[in-house]
C-alpha cells in the first residue's frame, strides 16, 4: 500500500456507515444520509455518482457537479451490463476502485444493487445514499414528501 493510501482517514460519517454495514453483513461499505453525502462532497471527501437513467436526470433533476453512470437505462430500466467498467473509467482520476464513491438513485434501492456490484468488482469505498433523490412513495403514491435529497432542501437542478 502506498504511503498516501495508508494516511487516508475516513470522515466520521463513513466510519459509522462502515460499522453499521459490518453489523448488517452488507457487501459494500454502507449507507449515508443525503445530508451527510452533500457534506462529504462539499468537503472533497467523496465523489457523488448518480446511477439513475439519463431520462431521470433530464426530467426529474440532478445534483450539480455529480457524475453519472446509469445502473439501468431507458424507460424499462434495462440493466446496464457495462456499469462496473463505466464506473471505473469515470473514477479513474479520483482513485479508481479505491475512490470514496457515494451512489445515488431515485429512492436508495437501485443504488444498493449498484453498490453491491461495485463492491463485488473490487471497489473498496462504495456507499449508498439512503433515501435517494426523490425518496419513498407516500400514502398518496407520491415521492418527495417525506424523505430524499430534494425533500431535505439539498442543491439540485433541472434541465
Amino acid at each position: 500500500m502506498s504511503s498516501d493510501l495508508a494516511e487516508i482517514v475516513l470522515p466520521a460519517a463513513l466510519e459509522h456507515a462502515r460499522a453499521r454495514a459490518a453489523e448488517q453483513g452488507l457487501s459494500y461499505a454502507g449507507g449515508v444520509t443525503p445530508q451527510q453525502a452533500w457534506q462529504l462532497v462539499q468537503d472533497g471527501a467523496a465523489q457523488l455518482v448518480d446511477v439513475r437513467s439519463a431520462e431521470e436526470l433530464k426530467f426529474v433533476g440532478q445534483v450539480p457537479g455529480s457524475q453519472h453512470v446509469a445502473w439501468a437505462t431507458g424507460t424499462a430500466l434495462t440493466r446496464n451490463p457495462r456499469f462496473v467498467r463505466e464506473l471505473e473509467a469515470r473514477l479513474a482520476k479520483a482513485g479508481g476502485k479505491d475512490a470514496v464513491v457515494l451512489l445515488l438513485c431515485r429512492s436508495g434501492k437501485r443504488s444498493v444493487l449498484a453498490a453491491e456490484a461495485a463492491a463485488k468488482a473490487g471497489f473498496s469505498n462504495v456507499y449508498n445514499v439512503l433515501e435517494g433523490f426523490e425518496g419513498e412513495i407516500d400514502a398518496n403514491g407520491q415521492r418527495g414528501h417525506g424523505d430524499g435529497w430534494r425533500f431535505h432542501g439539498l442543491p439540485w437542478q433541472q434541465d
